[in-house]
């Protein structure tokens, strides 16, 4: 019989936010220096109101300049902010949830990312990278 292991066990602690009125601009560079593929988006009380992905954030710029060079997609990414491309449906899970019910929420959402909430307050993301790592040993 093996031991339960929890979201805690597992999630990143250290989490890159977004606020709704952030420059699409910054989450790209923050994505890109970070390796990071998914962002939640507070608001100004620190509640957990989106979450912006890689996909967003093109989803987003391809919208507006399709046909046009780097240059023109870096001022649209700086034209535009975060709460007119975030997803507004987060996917939330208790850190003491059991780590198989947060993957199989995943895989039933088809998601990448569930934001680790507790009493409406961000303590953590779970990744499919997260699984990745438990699973190499890495830590």
């Amino acid at each position: 019989m093996s031991a339960v292991v929890y979201v805690r066990d597992v999630m990143s602690k250290d989490v890159a936010t977004l606020e709704l009125n952030d420059k699409l601009q910054i989450a790209d560079d923050v994505m890109k220096l970070g390796r990071i593929r998914h962002m939640p988006v507070l608001d100004d009380n620190g509640t957990i109101v989106g979450v912006v992905s890689q996909r967003d954030l093109f989803r987003g710029a391809l919208a507006r300049c399709i046909g046009y060079g780097e240059f023109a997609q870096q001022k649209i990414l700086d034209q535009l902010v975060v709460k007119e491309v975030m997803s507004r449906d987060v996917v939330t899970v208790n850190p003491f949830a059991p780590l198989q019910q947060a993957a199989r929420l995943m895989l039933d959402r088809k998601i990448g990312c569930v934001v680790v909430a507790e009493e409406g307050r961000l303590v953590g993301i779970l990744t499919e990278s997260d699984f990745v790592r438990m699973f190499a040993g890495a830590s």
